[in-house]
């Protein structure tokens, strides 16, 4: 039972990584008309916090948490981050000259690339805990991974390239962020946990 729930998890985080990897190779194939890309990733991604995210933090924190509790600290992420994001451009503007003559990306794409890395491996939590609860629950959350990791792939892909970054260092980030899913089932799945329950039963021998 708990090697078949392994492999159901460790399936849609694979599913999850080549949806990512899809995302980002069409963004680079398009690269030369990135104004669209960028128009539509833009788009996929407030879809997704206003009616996919959003709904679904409303909805399993409203036991713990009152709407209002909830949007107000969602607001007070979205701020943090822009705040960050400005202060990361603003750095990025006095060391123009240079990341020009390197051809890099700057701090602001690295910061996009991560962002979106992070949020990924989170991704791979996420679908593990849900199986965990049940396997209605963990579709639903599989689906959902499913259907906004296309346009995550495409959003690495994009701010790197929007930044500076060349086709090079666009595919490393794409790569980190297609794998990140796996992360968490992976060190969940046997033989990890097989190793971690061992360890685990001698220290309290």
């Amino acid at each position: 039972m708990a090697m078949t729930h392994a492999l159901t998890v460790m399936t849609i985080a694979s599913a999850a990584c080549a949806a990512t990897f899809i995302g980002g190779l069409l963004a680079v194939k398009f690269r030369d008309r990135l104004h669209l890309v960028l128009g539509f990733s833009a788009g996929a991604v407030i879809a997704v916090a206003f009616f996919d995210l959003l709904p679904e933090a409303l909805a399993t924190g409203s036991p713990y948490f009152s709407a209002i509790e909830i949007l107000t600290t969602t607001a007070i992420g979205f701020f943090v981050y822009v705040l960050l994001d400005r202060i990361v451009l603003l750095h990025d503007h006095e060391a123009h000259s240079e990341q020009h003559d390197h051809g890099g990306a700057t701090g602001r794409g690295f910061l996009g690339a991560g962002s979106f890395s992070a949020h990924s491996f989170l991704d791979g939590f996420a679908i593990g805990i849900a199986f965990e609860a049940s396997r209605a629950v963990g579709i639903v959350v599989a689906v959902a991974v499913l259907v906004h990791d296309f346009s995550d792939g495409l959003n690495t892909v994009n701010v790197v390239l929007k930044n500076g970054g060349d086709r090079k260092g666009a595919l490393r980030w794409l790569a980190i962020d297609a794998v990140a899913p796996s992360g968490w089932p992976m060190a969940m799945a046997p033989p990890f946990t097989l190793i971690l329950s061992c360890e685990m039963s001698s220290a309290c021998m």
